[in-house]
């Protein structure tokens, strides 16, 4: 049985940071690509994030570009978020996930990934 727990949320002023953690169990980190992604109260689930699974290729939303990186330890079958100068718009459910596939490219389409989390809030206040 696979399950991936996000922990890591919180609420933090604008300007702050936090690190969001997905402990992953039931599939071996080190042969999938993961990601991150978000859900806004009133929007789709969008994508913020993604790494392969040699940690080789990653990609991020055009929003967080330079101020959040994605990274990933195998040897602990863990996915880590870091998130700097997050601003209100950051305000969501942030979710990681993980996909069936082992590539050389970030996947960013939703329907790509199997396997979900609980999710972990993330609220910025201005």
């Amino acid at each position: 049985q696979v399950q991936l727990v996000e922990s890591g949320g919180g609420l933090v002023q604008a300007g702050g940071s936090l690190r969001l953690s997905c402990a992953v169990s039931g599939r071996t980190l080190s042969n999938y690509d993961m990601g991150w992604f978000r859900q806004a109260p009133g929007k789709e689930r969008e994508f913020v994030a993604g790494i392969n699974w040699s940690g080789t290729r990653t990609g991020y939303a055009r929003s967080v570009k330079g101020r959040f990186t994605i990274s990933r330890d195998n040897a602990k079958n863990t996915v880590y978020l870091q998130m700097n100068s997050l601003r209100p718009e950051d305000t969501a459910i942030y979710y990681c996930a993980t996909t069936g596939a082992k590539t050389n490219v970030v996947i960013t389409t939703t329907q790509r990934y199997d396997y979900w989390g609980q999710g972990t809030q993330v609220t910025v206040s201005s």
